[in-house]
């Protein structure tokens, strides 16, 4: 393989897979388990917020639908990506890291930004799922960072 891939490009793609991972469970849970989070409805709320702040007109539910889920894919693979900054040795834990703060922040952060608390803790479980999501998502960003420098390697 090509040892000369950049390391942002392989942060990049390290954060696409966390982003991709977490994504692809809220959106498989939701549609079949009643406590699941609902991150989705966090950011068609936020997204409508700030158009209404901003004197914008909010745009249908299936619109703001798509540009929440557009929205939670590109900012959380930029946050992931953070998984391949510093020393190769530390990005198991840097994942952890990352995923448990991303899962602390969705159940925590909503109800003091003004969205509300019951998408992402409206029981135990929803916080527990929610919290664990972004964790493994953290966890599949590191891993990937892994076997992507480890492919790229030259020799």
């Amino acid at each position: 393989m090509n040892g000369g891939i950049p390391g942002w490009s392989k942060a990049l793609l390290s954060g696409l897979v966390g982003a991709s991972v977490v994504t692809l469970i809220h959106e498989t849970v939701r549609r079949v388990h009643p406590d699941a989070p609902r991150m989705d409805t966090l950011g068609r709320r936020a997204i409508a917020s700030g158009l209404e702040a901003a004197g914008m007109e909010v745009p249908p539910e299936d619109e703001l639908q798509a540009a929440a889920l557009g929205g939670d894919i590109v900012s959380n693979a930029l946050y992931y990506s953070l998984v391949g900054l510093g020393s190769p040795a530390g990005t198991l834990a840097r994942g952890v890291g990352l995923g448990a703060a991303a899962g602390l922040g969705a159940v925590a952060l909503p109800p003091v930004l003004g969205l509300g608390g019951r998408p992402s803790a409206r029981t135990p479980q929803t916080a527990a799922m929610a919290f664990s999501w972004y964790l493994i998502g953290g966890l599949a960003a590191a891993l990937a960072h892994r076997g992507i420098t480890s492919m790229t390697r030259p020799g």
